[in-house]
């Protein structure tokens, strides 16, 4: 049986990655990003070299645009099987000195666009038994390790670990799978050039905790493939 992945941010960066490597694993891909151009040229770069990928619009950060998406696979006989919510922004600041707008946004998309997304596909999930959710979040956002990033940043993605132990304990014994992953300082736009990890080592531990066995792990936040504190 073909599993269906929608990965959130997926035109370029660790999204883009995630998603070819699902598709080389076998699975179909929907890729969405909120430009529409830079989406679906995206998808058509990936399905052109042979991957089962298409592409749909989808701004997290929108109530219409996630409802709109959902309806459109819905119409179309797609159930998601795998969620990987990666869409991010990343706002320079300290708490007392970053604008207010830069909380907002990233509130809208680390906290608000991961609720709107789990909403929209897992509840179908759980219905049909099998489901994998994964949320890209960061070091940044993690207590144990100090919380050590942009206020803004590392705030809402603290909150977004918050909200994933929330939905994996409210999934719990239905077959449905919940994780964070801090993928590491990579190589992409946010990342910069001097990053230790290309966009490749970026993405394993995503597409690991995407393709997870019955007997993977859950409610966890992982980095390399091993568990780090919340």
């Amino acid at each position: 049986m073909q599993r269906t992945a929608l990965v959130t941010g997926g035109n370029r960066g660790i999204g883009l990655e995630v998603c070819r490597q699902l598709s080389m694993r076998g699975l179909r891909v929907i890729l969405t990003a909120r430009d529409a151009g830079l989406g679906e040229a995206a998808a058509k770069d990936l399905s052109t070299a042979g991957l089962d990928v298409r592409f749909a619009e989808l701004d997290v950060a929108s109530d219409v645009s996630a409802a709109r998406c959902s309806a459109q696979l819905i119409s179309a006989g797609i159930d998601v099987d795998v969620l990987v919510n990666n869409a991010g922004v990343y706002k320079p600041g300290t708490v007392l000195a970053a604008p207010g707008e830069a909380f907002e946004e990233s509130w809208d998309v680390h906290v608000r666009g991961t609720l709107r997304t789990s909403r929209a596909f897992v509840p179908a999930m759980i219905d049909r038994g099998y489901g994998r959710v994964v949320n890209v979040s960061s070091g940044y956002g993690s207590f144990g390790e100090g919380l050590d990033g942009p206020a803004a940043y590392s705030v809402t993605k603290a909150a977004l670990n918050a909200l994933t132990l929330k939905l994996a304990q409210e999934v719990d014994g239905r077959r449905v799978k919940v994780n964070a992953v801090c993928p590491g300082w990579v190589r992409t736009r946010m990342g910069g050039e001097e990053a230790e990890l290309s966009v490749q080592e970026g993405a394993d531990s995503v597409v690991w905790l995407a393709t997870l066995p019955s007997n993977g792990p859950h409610g966890g936040l992982f980095r390399k493939r091993r568990r780090v504190p919340w």
